[in-house]
């Protein structure tokens, strides 16, 4: 009975086989855009956030722990000139910031408030279980681009205020 049990258990063993590395890639591994972004990622660092053409936003995923900061610089046309991110998280997460950087940058605030994390989920082919970082870095350009509009509002009651 045991050499019966035996058999059975080292049987699966003899079918398994080692996967050739671009097996192992498209099997297991994150897709070739994801893994560009993380080891070169684009425009990371900070901008200055006390800067009135700056805006911050910081969001995070308490089901996973990412955190991504991403800060956009509005030039006085309204174009968004400059991108920065942080972010402490998985390898999507750092690819989906980093890619969103690179989009924003040339767009108008109302452009960039069209970047959907479908877009973003499909162009780095990410997997239904990592979803939530292309949401994460949707949310995070609404919240910088929410940061610089307060920051406008806030210029213009100054400058009412010093008209008065």
């Amino acid at each position: 009975m045991a050499g019966l049990v035996a058999k059975k258990c080292i049987t699966p063993l003899a079918v398994i086989r080692r996967l050739s590395s671009s097996e192992y890639t498209a099997q297991v591994a994150y897709h070739k855009k994801v893994v560009d972004h993380y080891e070169n990622p684009r425009n990371v660092g900070s901008l200055d956030k006390t800067s009135r053409n700056v805006g911050t936003g910081l969001v995070g995923a308490p089901a996973c722990g990412d955190v991504m900061k991403l800060q956009i610089e509005v030039d006085d046309q309204g174009k968004i000139v400059d991108a920065r991110f942080k972010t402490f998280g998985c390898g999507s997460a750092i690819a989906s910031s980093s890619l969103v950087t690179e989009w924003v940058k040339g767009k108008s605030i109302e452009e960039a408030l069209t970047i959907k994390n479908t877009d973003i989920a499909k162009e780095l082919s990410l997997p239904p279980v990592k979803l939530h970082c292309s949401m994460l870095a949707e949310d995070a350009i609404r919240a910088a681009l929410n940061d610089y509009r307060i920051k406008q509002q806030d210029v213009e009651i100054e400058v009412v205020k010093a008209s008065n």
